[in-house]
Order: C-alpha cells, then structure tokens, then sequence
C-alpha cells in the first residue's frame, strides 16, 4: 500500500477506507505500508497495515488539529465597504469574520472542543491499531521534542523507537523484501504487483430491484451545478429522476455538505419529501460534514445515519449583503435617481434602507423558524427542543444521536442496509448517479482552484497564517472567497467554518 500520492480526506472518510483495510486484512490477507513520509491521513490508513515501512530519512508527521480562520472586520473598515448581517443563533459563526477581527468566546469554547474530540478519535483508533497507548502515539509536543533532541533528530528511529513502525529500510531492501514474499514481475525489475487501476472490472447485469445513490459532496448553491459546487436544480433533478423510475426502489442519500442557499436547500428536501410520501424510503448517509444546509436536505429521511466523526446540526441562518456606497464616494462616485419606493432600487452602490434592512431580518427570522420547525416535526420533537441545539451549534455524530438529530452511527454500507430492509428486497443492485465528467467544467473548477491559491499566497504574504496546510484539521473560512452567493433572497444555511477538512 503506498500512499505517497494520497493526500488526504476527512476523518469520517478516513474510517470508512479504515473499515475496508480491516476487512481485507481480517480475511487472511496481508497489508504492508510503504512511504518515505506519512501525514495525518496517510498515517491513519497506514496503521491498519500488519506492518509499516519508513525509509531512513523519513518521518511521520503527527502535530495534532487545529482550526485557523482569516477574518476581515479591518479590511472592509479600510475599504469603505459596508457590510449587512442578518442572522440567528449564537453559535452561527460564519459572518463572524465579516464583523469581528478575532474569534469569539462562544466559537472558541466550540471548535476547542470538536478538535479535542476529533483528535481524540484519530489518537483511538490509532492506539487500537498498532496495540499502543495513546499516550505512545502523541505524548505531547514537549516530550516528542525532548525525546527528538536526544536523538539528534532522527525521526525515522523515533518513529521506531515508539512504535509508530514498524521496520526502516531503503527502498532497495523494501523491494527485495517484497519480492521474497510475492515474486517478482515478469520482467524482473519489481515484485508482482496490481495497480487498482488495471482491474478489470466486470459490468453487472442490470437488475430491476435497484437502490439509487445520490451524492451531495459540496456547497449547495441555487440552479445547476457549478464547479466545486452542487446545484438544487442538478440535485432535485436526479431526485425525481429517481422517483419517476420504477425500478429504483429506495434512494441513499449521501451528505457531505455545509450547506449554502436556503433557496436550493428547501428544493432538494421538498423533493425528497414527496419521493419518501410516494413509497420510496429515503436514507441519508452523512459523510464527513451535513451541517446547516447539509442537514436542512436530510430531515425528510427515513433514516439518518452517521459516523462518530460526522459534523453536523449547525441549525441556524444567516444573511448577508455588502454595500460599496463609501468606497465610491471615496473616488469620486455616487449615484442618484428616483424611486416609486424606497425599497425600489436595491443596489451594492447605494446605502440598504431601513426598510429592506427590516425586511431582510424578516426573510432570516422566518427561515430560521421554519428549519427548526421543520427539524422538529421530522425528528418528533417539539421546537422548544430543537431550539435548545440549534442557534448554529455544531454537533459531532456521538453527540447528534445523544440529541436525537440522527438515528444511528455507522456508514454508508449501514444505509444501504437498511434501505434494503426498509424496501423489503431480497435482492438489489446499486445505481449510483454520478454526474457526467464535461472536461470543462474540470477545467474551470482546477483554474478556480489555483486563482484561489495564488489569493491565499498573497495573502500569506502579508499576513502570518498558522496551521494552514493539509495536514490538520483546516477549518478555514477562505472559502467565501469561492463560494457562489446566489440565493435569490440571500439567506444562507451554511457552515463556512467546515468547507475545508483533514
């Protein structure tokens, strides 16, 4: 197994591979790890292997998560740009950063607490696998440094002194090895190996009994999908694609979403709705994040399941609108005109009134009482309790099931499961709805991507940026500067904080 190009995923995620590499490992089958490096990611997968291989110079990068933030209050002040916040909940952090220049108590308390229990779950599993203690696998970096010092810094022999591996060798030695163990190529220039990609996979027959699954991996924004970023419309589209088709007899709906547009969030759950009324059970499977919006889409389901690592509840709303009046007239600009109401010209060059300021705070207070409304007539329970969890707080799957927010704790090999009972079939075949790949939305969404980075650079340039690589937990709110502001009444259930994981 070599991870050396594998760059990482979510903890939920993470398990999920982990459960697969138990599987094999538990039928009889080897598993050997082999890398000059292991990041987080890397190294959770890689302690599921009977052994682990480290070059001598190599290292395994454990350093803990961490959250990291940029926020913007000053920047806005200094460019005269005018920013409009409507929101409910305590805890719904994401317009934090437009109007403060440092994190809240509130948010603080809570992010200290999700990486702690994040990490102490990475650290568990972990332990289990290589039959440590914890204490072994991260005794803290003061003692990891001592321990280092003493060593003149070689980390590969302290990685093997605390059991982190469990053998260091070249990759000369690492090859013969293996190719005592499974023969060598027909060339005789490597050990026989398979890459997975030149499997040759068989097409099943196609069955009448058929379970759709339909994935929801990414921002939701109003209309089509875009790149990076999942449409209503494409989403409500496979939906009653789904519905409409009599050999689809239950849908899986996989979440891996913070949320975005109310707009779109309330298409994908009205159609679900009637898809689940129609007789069709509906199960959502969340991934690493079915936060705000992400959750909104999952109320009309049969059946929530989650993982222990899942991020999700973040019930609240938020609204925002930024107004370039001040940074005109800074230049020389300004705009005048006639109105019929004062409400009639809505423009980013001109001041909000106070009328469509009310207004707004209307549409984000109405949409706040009807997502926790709505939460509760699916979960049973009354608003008032619903009320007490949400204001934005966000849940880990242990704590979601505590507060009744979701059903059960596994994944989507579980969901699929219970579809199959819930649908009462014998037999089935899974029919995943994959979009097609059009090389150029690839194209837009990789230039997107390195536009992003290149602003990041800038940024870091100018500002020192702690944590911010791809190695920890990044809980980041840099993508605002990608996400598609497009709610046709800018109200958004969304968790910036979450868009970005391990």
């Amino acid at each position: 197994m070599s991870l050396k190009n594998f760059s990482g995923s979510n903890q939920a995620s993470l398990e999920y591979i982990g459960k697969a590499l138990h599987e094999f490992k538990e039928s009889g089958k080897l598993i050997y790890a082999i890398s000059d490096y292991y990041n987080q990611s890397q190294y959770f997968l890689a302690s599921y292997a009977n052994k682990i291989y480290l070059t001598p110079h190599g290292f395994v990068d454990l350093r803990g998560i961490s959250t990291s933030k940029l926020y913007y209050k000053s920047l806005l002040d200094n460019l005269k740009i005018n920013t409009h916040i409507f929101r409910v909940g305590t805890y719904k952090s994401a317009v934090k950063p437009f109007i403060q220049d440092q994190m809240s108590n509130h948010v603080r308390h809570e992010e200290t607490t999700l990486v702690n229990r994040l990490w102490d779950q990475y650290l568990k599993t972990i332990s289990t696998n290589r039959n440590v203690t914890t204490q072994s696998i991260f005794p803290g970096i003061d003692n990891i440094l001592n321990e280092l010092h003493q060593m003149q810094g070689d980390t590969a022999a302290y990685a093997l002194k605390n059991k982190w591996i469990d053998e260091i060798a070249s990759h000369f030695v690492i090859e013969n090895t293996m190719k005592k163990i499974f023969g060598s190529n027909k060339q005789g220039t490597s050990f026989n190996a398979i890459s997975m990609y030149d499997y040759n996979l068989i097409a099943p027959t196609k069955q009448d009994n058929q379970i759709a699954i339909i994935c929801v991996n990414g921002p939701i924004v109003d209309g089509p999908n875009i790149p990076g970023s999942i449409g209503g419309d494409t989403i409500a589209h496979k939906i009653r694609s789904a519905r409409f088709d009599p050999k689809i007899k239950a849908i899986v709906l996989r979440v891996n979403s913070p949320g975005g547009s109310v707009n779109a969030s309330e298409l994908i759950r009205l159609e679900l709705t009637t898809t689940r009324d129609s007789g069709k059970p509906v199960i959502v499977s969340m991934g690493g994040v079915a936060a705000s919006g992400g959750y909104w889409i999952s109320t009309p389901a049969n059946v929530i399941i989650a993982s222990n690592s899942t991020i999700t509840g973040s019930i609240g709303i938020f609204g925002i609108i930024n107004t370039f009046e001040k940074s005109l007239d800074a230049i020389g600009i300004h705009s005048d005109g006639a109105n019929t109401s004062p409400i009639a010209n809505i423009s980013i060059t001109t001041p909000l009134p106070t009328e469509y300021i009310n207004m707004m705070q209307l549409y984000v207070n109405t949409s706040y009482h009807y997502f926790i409304s709505t939460v509760a007539e699916s979960r049973r329970k009354t608003t008032e309790d619903i009320h007490k969890i949400a204001q934005g707080h966000v849940w880990l799957g242990y704590d979601a099931i505590k507060n009744g927010l979701i059903d059960y704790i596994g994944d989507i090999d579980d969901a699929i499961n219970k579809a199959v009972e819930l649908a009462h079939l014998q037999e089935y075949q899974l029919n995943w709805y994959e979009d097609k790949v059009n090389w150029i939305d690839v194209l837009m969404q990789q230039t997107n991507k390195v536009i992003h980075s290149i602003i990041i650079k800038l940024l870091n340039h100018y500002i020192s940026l702690d944590n911010f690589n791809n190695d920890n937990v990044n809980i980041n709110n840099s993508n605002i500067l990608q996400f598609a502001w497009n709610d046709p009444k800018n109200c958004y259930a969304l968790d910036l904080n979450y868009l970005a994981q391990l």
